[in-house]
């Protein structure tokens, strides 16, 4: 489990961060704001731990962003999960497990099954990390078209918040596709913890 929560971290605010961390020091750096050659004479060790420091800090404090972009922008497809995963497997369509929340099912695969679990929070994580990194690719993506009038190389700067712009959309894309993978996965791996709709069962019943 501990390898698995360092994973989460890792893709859902690190590797996000970077980029983010990247971007600011590029303006930084593109604005004189920093000095870039007395940067890189800090020590190896130190320089490494601040990065990685920064950078999860950076995710961490920009997940809301990657939160709002996957909210705001409009969806190909509906995205049902749990009715395609009872067109694929009619046997839990009477299943009590299915209407339960992803993540109280994720703590019971959990339970019964650490790898497996481990498994669905990987995938979850990598759908996060995908997301996340869409508005560092957007705002990266505005600064090439301010490089278009600023810079020596006008066909690179386009060039750049093209790709930057169809990147934006694919990671937002894949993002979201990941995310409904790790769902199917969850119920699917659900399916077959033992005396699982036993605990969602009402009662009242």
């Amino acid at each position: 489990m501990t390898i698995a929560v360092g994973i989460f971290e890792l893709f859902t605010y690190a590797i996000p961060g970077s980029f983010y961390l990247a971007l600011f020091t590029y303006i930084a750096a593109r604005a004189q704001w920093i000095d870039m050659a007395a940067a890189t004479r800090t020590p190896t060790v130190l320089l490494v731990i601040g990065l990685v420091l920064v950078s999860y800090v950076l995710g961490y404090l920009a997940y809301p962003l990657g939160h709002f972009v996957n909210k705001v922008l409009p969806r190909r497809r509906g995205g049902e999960v749990t009715a395609a995963f009872l067109e694929r497997n009619p046997a839990a369509r009477k299943r009590e497990y299915v209407e339960a929340d992803p993540f109280l099912l994720l703590a019971a695969i959990q339970t019964n099954d650490t790898e497996v679990a481990a498994d669905v929070t990987r995938l979850r994580a990598s759908g996060l990390m995908l997301r996340n990194c869409a508005p560092p690719f957007l705002i990266a993506a505005v600064v090439a078209v301010v490089e278009l009038f600023t810079s020596r190389s006008p066909v690179f700067a386009v060039t750049c918040a093209v790709i930057f712009l169809i990147g934006f959309g694919a990671l937002v894309v894949q993002g979201r596709r990941l995310g409904r993978w790790a769902k199917l996965r969850t119920l699917e791996a659900a399916f077959w913890v033992p005396d699982i709709d036993e605990k969602f069962r009402d009662p009242q019943s």
